[in-house]
């Protein structure tokens, strides 16, 4: 006994209203994203002026969170050192966030595109959020939100207007796109919320340990009074 073959029935079925705007939603902000790159990013031949600056702000720049850092601590008495340690996790958080993010959404970088002119040695690794303007951010967004003295909250406010310049270089540099500094701004937020929220958690036992290594390691500095105990 033979059976009549079917042909399979091709489904006409339109994806939901929802999912639909999704597709249609995220070429379009790849496109933006690519556009505004291109307009930001550095001709054939930089002048050697704007490069400079860029290298500057956006390979340099960066070097001064670790400074601060480390002379906040030197200078500050045990409240001050603990605004400066919380604002360091707080880095190290959007950091470690950055790095979730990436291997979730490795979403590549404009010279891995075949896009701009790639002006500084970087290695293909995903590009979205910018993890220079995260710490960055991070660091002055915890100052901000925590510190009680004007230095510190002043110091913030510089490091945030840091960021700016720090932005347009990277972009300008050719290893990221103009979202990848949207995306920063909003883990760095989270991270320096994320860092005073769970503080009870972790800074008497950071500050302790901090202390522990800071005057074994410095004792005879700190013995001729050269630096604070």
């Amino acid at each position: 006994m033979t059976t009549a073959k079917t042909k399979p029935i091709k489904s006409t079925s339109m994806p939901p209203r929802s999912a639909r705007g999704r597709v249609a939603f995220l070429p379009t902000m790849e496109h933006l994203n690519q556009t505004l790159f291109l307009w930001l990013t550095a001709p054939v031949q930089p002048g050697w002026l704007m490069l400079a600056a860029a290298k500057f702000f956006g390979v340099y720049a960066v070097d001064i969170v670790p400074l601060l850092l480390v002379t906040g601590w030197l200078r500050g008495d045990e409240p001050s050192r603990k605004v400066w340690l919380q604002a360091g996790m707080a880095m190290l958080l959007g950091l470690g966030i950055n790095q979730l993010i990436g291997f979730v959404w490795p979403h590549p970088r404009p010279f891995m595109l075949g896009l701009g002119h790639n002006l500084i040695t970087h290695a293909p690794n995903a590009s979205f959020p910018s993890d220079h303007l995260t710490g960055l951010w991070a660091f002055a967004f915890s100052l901000l939100i925590q510190s009680q003295q004007r230095s510190q909250r002043m110091t913030a406010v510089a490091l945030a207007l840091l960021g700016l310049p720090m932005a347009w270089a990277r972009i300008y540099l050719g290893v990221h796109f103009p979202l990848d500094m949207l995306g920063a701004v909003l883990v760095a937020g989270f991270s320096a919320w994320l860092a005073l929220a769970g503080a009870r958690l972790y800074l008497q036992s950071l500050y302790r340990l901090a202390v522990s290594v800071y005057r074994a390691l410095f004792s005879a500095l700190i013995k001729r009074g050269w630096i604070r105990h």
